[in-house]
Parts: structure tokens; sequence; C-alpha cells
């Protein structure tokens, strides 16, 4: 009997970092709609910027929240950080045993760069440490304090990134390291600033010393930070599902054009939560995801006299780049079972997954895995002609 543990061991990892993400993000949305819904308590009580009275799960709840910090703390506080390092920890653990361990048949795109794992995994580490230098060194200056001149930088550095990575990487290489630095950024605003300064809250406290306000503000900006990357963040790490999105030499942009809407539609609840009415950031995402599902949607012409090839040929294609994996019994290392099911070991099954090899491989490059059978462009043409003239097998 064999045992396949890098599969289990995926399985495991993909599993715990949605369950922690899950745990993360919601408490994320959860504390800046009751920060945004606080109202001032009655009667007035001094130290007490804030209250807010909820029920749920059949029972009622009152929080506060205090301007600085109140005149004791209890024995038992509660911290909020497992919830992010273990969704960091977990994600960089599934980022490892998938794409660094797997960098052959996941990462590199010989098409696109003639990278040694080596040197792509590292090229993959230097983005994520990169894009957290430049985050940080952005907050830590004067644009630090202009939000939105922030917000629009560290986009435009996002957006940079993810049109560099997609011409060195596979798609989905490129596309989940844009959402590691994402992850990483996030999980540094908590390691490095709220968390820290939290615990100087607390010392000062039952140290009965000054309690600085501004550590306070520190963290709560780190916290809407967040708030904001996280749409983007879960977007591009189920966008490997989508390869209409991110396949193609204009991935970079469908997906640069999704997170701005994703950005657009938690600032529109943002603003809700505090009583604004503002449904232009929600027509503007919208409009933001109609346009690029209409761009992303629209399929590659072929030429339109070529004669389509016989099925044979198409048959020979199809042995070459397709059937190592999608088969009955895979041969190709680290695959157990054929990917999503699909199995074209005859032609009447060629001929009933004709539209996802479409999807697949013609009308974007997400197959085979990085390409690493050297797929032809002709040879991908040569599929949409015979699938555009009617898939028909022998």
């Amino acid at each position: 009997m064999t045992y396949d543990f890098a599969a289990w061991l995926g399985l495991a990892l993909r599993w715990l970092h949605v369950i922690a993400g899950v745990a993360w993000i919601g408490a994320s949305f959860y504390f800046v709609w009751l920060d945004n819904s606080l109202t001032p308590p009655e009667p007035p009580e001094e130290g007490v910027k804030g209250e807010l009275w909820a029920v749920h799960g059949g029972g009622f709840y009152h929080s506060r929240k205090f301007t600085v910090a109140p005149d004791h703390l209890p024995e038992h506080l509660h911290w909020f950080m497992w919830e992010a390092y273990t969704t960091w920890l977990s994600g960089f653990a599934l980022l490892v045993v998938v794409f660094y361990f797997g960098a052959q048949s996941y990462l590199i795109d010989p098409a696109k760069a003639a990278l040694s794992p080596l040197s792509a995994v590292a090229i993959g580490l230097g983005f994520l440490a990169g894009g957290l230098a430049v985050f940080e060194g952005l907050c830590r200056s004067p644009i630090g304090q202009k939000p939105a001149l922030l917000g629009g930088l560290w986009f435009a550095v996002l957006t940079a990134s993810g049109y560099v990575l997609s011409h060195l990487f596979s798609d989905r290489g490129a596309f989940i390291h844009v959402g590691a630095m994402i992850g990483t950024v996030m999980v540094a605003n908590v390691f490095l600033v709220i968390i820290p300064n939290q615990r100087k809250l607390v010392a000062a406290m039952r140290a009965g010393a000054y309690v600085d306000p501004r550590l306070g503000a520190m963290g709560k900006q780190r916290s809407v930070q967040n708030n904001y990357m996280t749409l983007p963040v879960i977007l591009i790490m189920i966008s490997n599902h989508y390869p209409a999105l991110t396949g193609g030499s204009s991935g970079w942009l469908y997906v640069a054009m999704m997170c701005a809407a994703g950005v657009s539609i938690r600032h529109f609840f943002n603003l809700r939560h505090v009583g604004r009415t503002a449904p232009g950031f929600l027509f503007l995402g919208a409009t933001l995801f109609i346009l690029v599902s209409m761009l992303a949607s629209t399929k590659p012409q072929t030429v339109a006299d070529a004669a389509p090839p016989s099925y044979g040929e198409v048959e020979a294609i199809v042995q070459r780049h397709c059937v190592m994996c999608h088969s009955p019994n895979p041969a190709h290392r680290g695959i157990t079972a054929p990917p999503a099911g699909v199995v074209l070991d005859s032609p009447e099954h060629i001929s009933r997954y004709a539209p996802r090899i479409y999807d697949m491989a013609v009308s974007s490059h997400a197959m085979p895995m990085g390409n690493e059978t050297g797929m032809t462009d002709q040879e991908r043409q040569a599929l949409g002609l015979w699938i555009k003239a009617g898939a028909r097998a022998p």
C-alpha cells in the first residue's frame, strides 16, 4: 500500500488555512463594524468613548470602548492574534509544500522565463520580503498619515508586482504570490504594530504609568488597513479556480481591477456602518466586476479560414500534454487522481470535456501546469479550431 503524504498534507494545510482565515477575517469585519457602530453612552460615562448593545444567539451583549484605557484591567484579557498568525503560518506552509517543493510543476513556466526551481523560489521570497519592506516604509513615512495616498501607492505596488510576476511565473504561481504579499503585510500589521502596541498599553496600565493614546491610534490604523485588504486577498486566493480571470496576458490587469472592486465595496460598507450612504462605491465595485467579467470572457479569435484539424491530430496533442495527469492512473509525479475528475483517455471523453479543454488550454494557459510540456500556441489554436468546429470524435 502506498500513502500519498504530500497530497494529504496539502489538504490538511489548506483546510487549516481556510478555517483560520475565516476566524481572522470574521474578527476583522466584526471589530471594524463594532468600532464604527459605537454611540456615546447614555448617561455619559467618563473615559468611555462609545458603547453598543446587541442581541445574538438568545442573549444580550453590552460592548464598551474606552477613550484610552479603563481604570483597571481584569485578570483575564482576550488577545486576538492567533487567528492571524495561524492563517499566515498555514498559508506559508501551503506555499512551500505546493509551489516551492513543486516549483517545476506549479511555479515555473518555461515559456515565460527559464528559471531553476531555486531561483524561482528566491524570486518568490524576494517579492514577499520586498513587499513588506515597501509597505512598512510607506507607513512609517509621512505618507502613512494620508490613508488614501498610502492605499493608492500600495495598490500600484501590488499591480506592478502582479505584472512582473505574471511574466516570470505560471499564472497560478504569479497571483498566489501577490495574495501572499498582501497576507504577509496583513499579519505584519498584527505582529509588528497592533500586538506590540497593545502589550505596551497593558504594561503601562498595570504599572500605573502614563498610557499613550497614540499607541491605540496606530493599532487602529493598521487594523483598518487590514480590513480593506481582506476582500482582495480572498479574491486572489480563490482566483486559481477561475483561469478566465488570471490566465492570459491581461490577467494582471483583471486581478487589479477586481481587487479595486473589492476595496470599493468594502469602503461602501464601512461608511454604511457609521451611518453614511455612499452607493457610488457599491456601484463602482459592481461596474468593475461586470467589466472584468466581460473582458475576461472574450474568447481568443482563431484563424477564420483555417481548416479544423483531424481528431487524430487533436488526440496526439492531448496525449502529449494532458493524459499524464488526466487519466485513470496519472503518471505525473505527485498526482494520484485525475484533476477535477476529468479523464481524457478516449475519444468520447475528449469530446465530452471539450469545453473544459477550451477554457483551460485555449482561452487561458492554465493547463498544462506551468506549461511544463511546452504546449505551443499553434497546438492551442488547433484545439480551439477543432472544438469550435463541433469537437467531433470518431
